[in-house]
Formats: structure tokens, sequence, C-alpha cells
């Protein structure tokens, strides 16, 4: 083993890319419904390789753990700003309260087990399933004024803590949101009752919804029709038609005509007899439910050759700002225009009638592309696919915000600073927002994105991983697989705790409740779970604002852990 050991040393890109390779392959193998997860795995298959005793050079690893707190706060930026004000702060103040929960927990439970600062970092880590600690922490440790060996001890037993911790981290968050979080409001029975109740209300009042808004995300659908019903036993004019589908509740629009043999776009005033063909747009269900009040369904392959938009537009002009889904079905530029599906924080929102957009919202747009293309005027800007980033706007952004995050200010004899990794996040949080606001540039596409989050995060994982295999064993020795039975002391109190809380004091619904309490903790999987046992899609208007905020209270979590520890 050892001329391998040799070829690893001297190419280090061997095994940091084998790791990566591994790790992922690993972290998508499911038992069940259990997986490891890309992170947790890669960070194992880092030390089992590390055994050969690789040096990996230190600005590999920061490098990407720069790109990867930068793209969260790129992320999560424009609604993190968003929920400063108005609706959003009291689920701010959740997020926060959460996460202090976590904290104190964490700390009591390290103060009274008489663990080193090292073990509470990577405890808090695993317990509450936030990766990027492992890098906040150990910068923070480095920033430390104690001598060298002793940070680099410390940091060592950070990786070793987090594996042992994670695995009920991440399977125990998501049972006992999703599972136990019912039980302690009432009962799953009683909860989803109350859900169904409130789903009910929001597709009540004054703007009544799409038949088809019961199911998000369904496709939007054009089929084409012979008029042949007897509301044609005299010609109507396409405007009149249009009219007559909204009187009966039914949100269907004219997409094109073959009048007497002769295709052509449907102008308001264009007149329609029995026999025409119409091509109708609207919701897949709506469409093939109520368009055969028209007539039969006809095959007209020339008719229904045309071209239409799938387009995600950004929200963004003030007068699509606070407007439900309702409420904006309802504006003249939306004629012909059908919402296939809201997406907040990468969250896909229920397409109810009184779910409110908000700036920063993604909102994907079908119809004909004129059609869109007046509707994306009155609400926001266009994300139409690109493969361009901006690489000034990222480049000066990461390193202005470590320029700032290096600062270090002395207090009382004890150096204070938010460190370059708080520096990259708060750069992206900001960055994020201003793009948002001023869409003109800064674009990171979204594969970029993705590149930058699971590269990033993963690459660094691999790096601490390698580095720190020679003595993760002999951390792992120290603390014990005592600690595991630590880490479900430190996932589940919090968790019980915010969910009491979210109920009796903030007085939320037993589905934001949930939403938040998987939001405040960054819990993708819980929020899958929750909705699946809910049949609802409610919880995620718990999760956004949460997630962001979550984000950025347990990130800079670390650093008070490694400060008070």
């Amino acid at each position: 083993m050892e001329w391998l050991a040799e070829l690893f040393r001297a190419n280090q890109v061997i095994p940091i890319f084998l790791t990566i390779g591994l790790g992922f392959w690993l972290g998508n193998l499911k038992f069940k419904s259990f997986s490891l997860g890309p992170v947790t795995a890669t960070l194992l298959v880092g030390v089992l390789i590390g055994q050969l005793g690789i040096p990996i050079s230190e600005p590999i690893k920061s490098v990407f753990f720069m790109l990867f707190l930068f793209s969260i706060g790129y992320s999560v930026g424009p609604q993190f700003f968003r929920s400063l004000r108005g609706d959003g702060l009291k689920q701010i103040a959740f997020a926060v309260v959460e996460g202090v929960l976590c904290v104190l927990v964490c700390i009591g439970v390290a103060k009274l087990m008489g663990y080193n600062t090292g073990t509470a970092i990577g405890i808090f880590a695993g317990s509450q399933t936030i990766s990027a600690v492992i890098g906040v922490g150990s910068d923070t440790i480095r920033a430390m004024n104690i001598p060298a060996d002793r940070q680099e001890y410390l940091i060592s037993m950070i990786p070793a803590c987090y594996a042992v911790c994670y695995v009920f981290g991440t399977i125990g968050t998501a049972w006992i949101i999703a599972n136990l979080g019912p039980v302690l409001l009432g009962g799953l029975k009683k909860v989803k009752e109350e859900t169904a109740a409130l789903e009910a209300e929001m597709d009540q009042g004054e703007f009544e919804p799409d038949p088809g808004m019961v199911v998000a995300n369904r496709t939007i659908s054009f089929r084409s029709y012979r008029a042949e019903s007897d509301y044609f036993r005299r010609p109507r004019t396409v405007k009149e038609l249009e009219r007559h589908l909204k009187e009966r509740g039914i949100r269907m629009f004219v997409e094109r005509l073959r009048i007497k043999g002769e295709i052509m776009e449907p102008d308001p005033g264009i007149q329609i007899s029995r026999g025409d063909h119409i091509v109708l747009g609207g919701r897949r269900e709506t469409v093939v439910e109520e368009a055969g009040s028209i007539g039969p369904e006809v095959v007209d392959h020339e008719l229904m050759t045309f071209g239409t938009e799938n387009l995600p537009v950004t929200v963004s002009k003030s007068g699509a700002c606070g407007l439900t889904l309702g409420e904006l079905r309802t504006k003249s530029y939306m004629r012909g225009v059908m919402v296939r599906s809201v997406i907040r924080n990468d969250v896909s929102l229920p397409l109810r009638s009184k779910t409110r957009l908000e700036s920063g919202d993604v909102v994907t747009l079908v119809g004909l592309p004129q059609d869109v293309t007046d509707a994306v005027d009155e609400i926001g800007f266009s994300d139409r696919p690109t493969d361009e980033t901006d690489m000034v706007f990222t480049g000066l952004g990461i390193a202005i915000g470590c320029f700032i995050g290096a600062l270090t200010i002395h207090w009382g004899g004890i150096p204070l600073s938010i460190s370059t990794s708080g520096g990259a996040l708060l750069a992206g949080l900001f960055l994020g927002w201003l793009r948002n606001k001023r869409p003109t540039f800064g674009r990171i596409p979204s594969p970029v994105l993705w590149i930058m989050d699971n590269l990033g995060l993963n690459m660094f994982i691999a790096v601490v991983g390698l580095s720190a295999g020679p003595s993760f064993v002999e951390g792992l020795k120290e603390v014990g697989f005592g600690l595991f039975f630590i880490g479900i002391v430190c996932t589940t109190i919090p968790l019980i705790l915010s969910i009491l809380i979210g109920r009796k004091i903030f007085k939320f619904s037993a589905a934001e409740t949930l939403g938040c309490v998987a939001g405040s903790r960054n819990a993708v999987a819980a929020l899958g779970a929750i909705q699946d046992n809910l049949d609802s899609t409610l919880p995620a208007m718990g999760y956004t604002v949460t997630y962001a905020v979550g984000n950025f209270v347990l990130i800079f979590s670390g650093i008070v852990i490694a400060l008070l520890v």
C-alpha cells in the first residue's frame, strides 16, 4: 500500500476527487428510507483514505468552503432581508428562539459532561446537521490565543464527534418533527383536520381558485376541440366564449383557432361557429373535465403545432409583490397565462388562492410567448436559462466578505472577529438581496449555485476527512460511542421544546408550527416527511422564512459555542 500512499501524496487531486466520487455514491445509497447523505459519506470515505497519511494543503479547503458559504448566503439573501419586515418578523423570532435553544442545550450538555471546545462543536454540528459549523468552528479555534498544538487537537475532535451525532441528527429530526410533532399538537387526526380546514379557508373569499388548485404542480395542457355544443347555436366571439367560461368558474383561454379551415390567432372579435376548431389552454385537470362542454376533442396536428413558453419569473415589481394568486389571476395581463408553480427558497409553495407572493419568489408562467412577455413586464424579470455567471460580482463579493471577516477587534484582550467564513456568508446574504433588487447584474445560474453549494461543501468535507484520517480513530476512542446518546439528547430536546413554543407561545397553526421547526433546523427531509404525513403542502408556508434565518443563526452559532465552551 505504500506505493499507493506515495502516489496519493504526490498527486493530491487523486484522493480528493476519489473521496468526492465515492462519497456521493455511498451517500445516495438507501436502505428503505435511510441514507447517509453525501456530506457524512464523504467525511467517512475521506477518513478511511486518510489513514494512508495524506497531508492536504489548507488553501484548497478554505477556497471551496468560501464558495459554499457565499452560495448559501446568495440563495437565502432575498428571503432573509424580506422577512425583516411584515408578517415574517414572527417567524424570524421563532427561528432565533429555536437556534438559541439548540445552542443552549449543546453548551449545557458539554459543560455537564466536561467536553472540550472541539467536542462541543462536533456535537452541535452533528446533532443539528449543520455541516458548515465544522469550518466556522475550526476557523474560530484557529483565531484563539492558545498554543498551535492545542488548536490542532481541538480541531481534530470536531469531525469524529460530528460523524457520531449526525446519524440520529438526520433520522431523528425527520421522525420527531413528522411523527412525534403531530402527537404533541393533539394527535395526527386532529392536526390533519385542522390543516384541511386551513386549506379550505385559503381557497375561500372574494377570489375563487382554479378548479385544479387543490393539487400543486400539475402541468398545463393545450387541447383542440370542435365547436358543437348548444352554446354555438349562433356564432360566438372569442371574447364571449372566454367570458362564458369565466362565469362558469372555468379558467381556460382560447389559444388558437381554425375558422373555416384557416388557422387564426385568437383576436377578441373573431367569431366562432359550429364546426370550427378551438385550442383551449389551462390546467390539465380543468381542460380534461370541463372543455368537453365545448364539443368533442379533435386531432388537428397543424393547429396544435405552435410554441408555448414555460418561463420562470422572479417577482420584483411593486404591483405584483403582496398579491395573492387569486388576485394575480384577475389581472388583465394574465389573460392566457397560467401559473405552473411558485418557488421560494427552493421550496414549492401550495398553489392556493390566498397564497401571497413576495419579492424574490420565482413564479413559473405558461402560455403563448407574447402573453407571457406581457405578464413578465408587470410581475418582475424573467429568468431565462443561461450558462453565464457574473464572475466579477462573485469574485469581488467573496474577496470583500473575507476581508471584512478577517478584521479583528480586541475587547478586553480577547480577539473578536466574524472570521473569513462569517464574512463570506454575510457577503452572500447582502449580494443575493442586491441581485434581487437590481437584477441587471450579479447573475449566478441555478446549476452553478448547485455546484458551489454541493461541491464546495463536500470538497471541504473531503479535505477535512483526509486530513483528520490519522487522528479520527483516536478521537473516536477518546469520546466513545456513548457520545451517540449525547447526540440524541441534543437533537431531541430543542425540537420538542420548539414544537411546544411554536404552538403555545407563537400561536402558529399546527402545519405552520411543524414547517417553522423544520425550517429553523434546515431539515429538508423533515419538511417532505411532514407534508407526506399531513397530505398537505401548507407546512412549506412556515419553512421558507425560518430556513433563511435558521441558516444564518445556526452557522454563526459555531462561533458562539467555540467561544463559550
